[in-house]
């Protein structure tokens, strides 16, 4: 096998991906199947292009086999039909891809060349890869009252109405990611400090911290499951929230349960828990929170991610401008005509 076999560098560099940059099994993944994709795309393009030798009686060709992949095969023409290809592409619901999600695919062609020319392997170099621009983002976030209708709505006096209300004040305290909620153990919580070490993506450890209402829930709950929250020796491994069977929450469950709360309080756009994430980046912002401590609370590794943020808030100070300036002297001119 040639040391420049794609197929057996792609796999090289899965596990540089997941042992030395340390990135998660859901990252490497994600990696794998837009490789595969590229590489297909390839395989297909350079076995049409050996038929297309054949026909024209090419003696090289006579016994000829299935091509191999080389990195020397990825040019700038190769990408730029590549890009065609997945600009044309259908989602499983007959729409066209997302402009980030062609992105994504892109994005991991080139860090794989990255990693190709780290290994001084000869290939296209990764700034001759050009990405498409993405557009902005649509933020879908809760105003203050639909926050306060959601927070105040489990009260049915099923049993697990202690456990709902925690999870919905620990999203909008915290700005968790639905994933870190579904994961959090009772032992991770500190309950006498109100905050809690997150293990978020690539590994990093942020401090997210609890609102009181917070605090005073989760301990409502955890005393009802018979856990002392204040004990020094809460069970390890715990699961945070279990379900009606006993078992850990699933993130598909909490998905279903935002979604049931937030249709409870007469709220009719979509609703996930995300959108409490992003609920709880815009209220920090509006109340004056600067953005460099919203990303670290966030657990955001780039600046440019939480600046989407910026628009939406960019979008209250026009509101509050128009709502508010020159107001004081319309009220002086009134003031001269009485």
């Amino acid at each position: 096998m040639k040391k420049t076999d794609l197929y057996q560098l792609k796999r090289e560099f899965l596990e540089y991906c997941e042992l030395e940059k340390g990135q998660s099994l859901l990252t490497v993944n994600s990696y794998s199947r837009y490789l595969d994709r590229f590489l297909s795309f390839l395989s297909d393009r350079e076995a049409e292009r050996q038929r297309g030798r054949e026909k024209k009686g090419d003696p090289s060709l006579r016994h000829s086999v299935t091509p191999s992949l080389v990195s020397s095969d990825i040019t700038q023409d190769v990408v730029r039909q590549y890009r065609l290809y997945v600009n044309r592409l259908h989602d499983k619901n007959g729409s066209e891809l997302k402009k980030t999600t062609q992105n994504y695919h892109i994005l991991t062609l080139r860090s794989f060349l990255r990693y190709l020319a780290w290994r001084g392997i000869a290939s296209l170099a990764p700034e001759k890869v050009p990405v498409a621009k993405a557009d902005d983002r649509k933020i879908n976030f809760l105003e203050a009252a639909e926050v306060k209708n959601i927070l105040d709505l489990p009260s049915t006096g099923a049993d697990s109405e202690s456990r709902d209300r925690a999870i919905l004040e620990l999203f909008f305290s915290t700005g968790l990611r639905v994933s870190e909620l579904a994961a959090l153990n009772v032992d991770e919580i500190n309950f006498e400090r109100g905050e809690i070490a997150i293990l978020g993506k690539g590994k990093k450890i942020r401090l997210v911290f609890l609102s009181a209402d917070s605090v005073d829930l989760l301990s409502q709950y955890l005393i009802e499951r018979g856990i002392d929250p204040g004990s020094t020796s809460k069970p390890k491994d715990e699961p945070l929230f279990l379900s009606n069977r006993d078992s850990r929450l699933t993130v598909r469950s909490i998905e279903r349960l935002v979604k049931k709360y937030a249709r409870r309080a007469g709220i009719t756009k979509n609703v996930s828990p995300h959108t409490l994430r992003h609920s709880f980046a815009t209220d920090l912002l509006m109340a004056g929170a600067d953005i460099r401590s919203v990303q670290s609370m966030l657990g955001h590794s780039s600046i440019s991610t939480t600046q989407i943020y910026t628009h939406v808030t960019d979008q209250h100070l026009r509101d509050t401008h128009q709502k508010f300036h020159g107001k004081s002297l319309e009220d002086q001119e009134q003031d001269k005509k009485l």
